[in-house]
């Protein structure tokens, strides 16, 4: 029996890098979706939405491939933060977002194209930023310009420098694409990791 291929269902280079991690072939896909939240739904439940449209779009292109789709959704006093697109939107975030504590809900969904089975989880992050200035919020986000990451701070970059602590399972949840859960739906998939 071959190895299905594995398609990593995300443009966002955060994701490929993550997933490269691993050593494992994969291809990479755009998939169709429109990240826009729903009324009513929480930061985990828009993730984990997104994340299974992210998967299941793709399976007509990728029959009998194992596609993973992914998404994060911070949350701070119960708004979403998303990703802000442009410096003026990223300081609005990291000015709320100073002192405070946020989660980051990071979902996961692995669809089997071939049997039409979908694992998802979703893994959460805390995190509490420090108390910074207007000024460094200015420098950093010269510096690194992360308007493509939800909550406008890449903690795997300069944004780190922005947080005074952060608490979860997963290390690379915070940065896009939960491996260690990705590993237990591969293995529950019977996809040879080692």
């Amino acid at each position: 029996m071959s190895t299905p291929t594995l398609v990593l269902g995300s443009t966002s280079r955060y994701r490929r890098e993550l997933l490269t991690r691993l050593g494992l072939p994969f291809e990479v896909a755009a998939p169709d979706c429109d990240e826009t939240p729903l009324a009513g739904e929480t930061a985990a439940e828009t993730a984990t939405r997104l994340a299974r449209i992210k998967a299941q779009s793709l399976a007509g292109r990728y029959p009998g491939a194992l596609i993973i789709g992914s998404d994060q959704v911070a949350l701070l006093h119960g708004e979403q933060l998303g990703k802000p697109g442009n410096f003026e939107r990223a300081f609005v975030q990291l000015s709320a977002m100073r002192g405070q504590t946020l989660v980051f809900h990071t979902a996961l969904a692995l669809h089997n194209s071939a049997s039409g089975r979908t694992q998802e989880i979703v893994v959460p992050w805390q995190v509490s930023m420090r108390n910074y200035s207007d000024a460094e919020i200015t420098r950093y986000l010269e510096r690194e310009q992360p308007y493509d990451c939800a909550g406008s701070a890449k903690t795997e970059g300069l944004g780190v420098a922005m947080i005074d602590r952060m608490e979860g399972s997963d290390p690379a949840a915070i940065i896009g694409l939960p491996l260690i859960a990705l590993c237990h739906m591969l293995r529950e998939e019977g996809y040879p990791l080692l």
